[in-house]
């Protein structure tokens, strides 16, 4: 027969006290539960990362929970948009074929005053780097405003305070397609000299070494 049990003192139960051989093998056995939990996790993680196999699913079963890291609500916010100047190589590319898409088919259609001395146009005008420049970063803009979050004022706001001032910078008569096509009858193309490099930058320049060590040699 087992032992009887003391009454508390007091109330209070007495502590339990473990012998010290067995508490060292309740802490292995914690050990263990804690090395499979870390395993099952990283065996999840892989699980959740994985493409999905041909014909599967592209849905992650963990969806419906949303939790983050298995394809739930919390999405993986895009890339920030960068300046088109600032990209290079097929990405360039591409970014100005998406632009010019959009020119295309709706800017110039709904936009597109007609072209005169007042109002020039190229129809090269890829190969101006500022009007480039422009007109993404208007393209940019537009699709910020039209966002629902933007509001019920956004398109009035892209209108009032993007597309006027990017159009008259861009078509103004002394703009930088001024040398390029002032009437729809005479297509042409001309991209303008910029300005030289400031007198300082030059003389910093022209003063430079040539060589590691050289220095430079009195005027002829």
């Amino acid at each position: 027969m087992s032992d009887p049990v003391e009454a508390p003192v007091n109330g209070e139960p007495e502590p339990v006290r473990v012998p010290d051989d067995q508490l060292e093998g309740i802490e292995a056995s914690v050990r263990r539960l804690m090395e499979q939990s870390a395993q099952q996790a990283q065996q999840l993680d892989h699980l959740a990362s994985a493409p999905p196999f041909p014909g599967a699913s592209s849905e992650s079963p963990f969806a419906a929970f949303g939790m983050p890291g298995f394809g739930g609500a919390a999405s993986v916010a895009p890339p920030e948009p960068r300046p088109i100047l600032e990209l290079e190589g097929e990405e360039y590319e591409n970014e100005l074929d998406a632009l010019s898409d959009w020119v295309d088919d709706f800017l110039l259609p709904v936009y597109g005053a007609e072209v005169t001395t007042a109002t020039p146009w190229c129809l090269r005008w890829q190969d101006h780097d500022d009007v480039v420049a422009w007109l993404h970063a208007l393209w940019l803009a537009y699709q910020q405003h039209k966002d629902p979050e933007a509001g019920l004022s956004g398109l009035f706001v892209w209108h009032r305070d993007f597309l006027t001032h990017a159009i008259a910078a861009i078509r103004a008569p002394g703009g930088p397609l001024s040398a390029c096509m002032t009437s729809p009858d005479r297509p042409a193309h001309r991209v303008l000299p910029g300005p030289p490099r400031s007198a300082r930058t030059k003389q910093a320049t022209d003063t430079e070494p040539s060589e590691a060590g050289e220095m430079p040699g009195p005027a002829s």
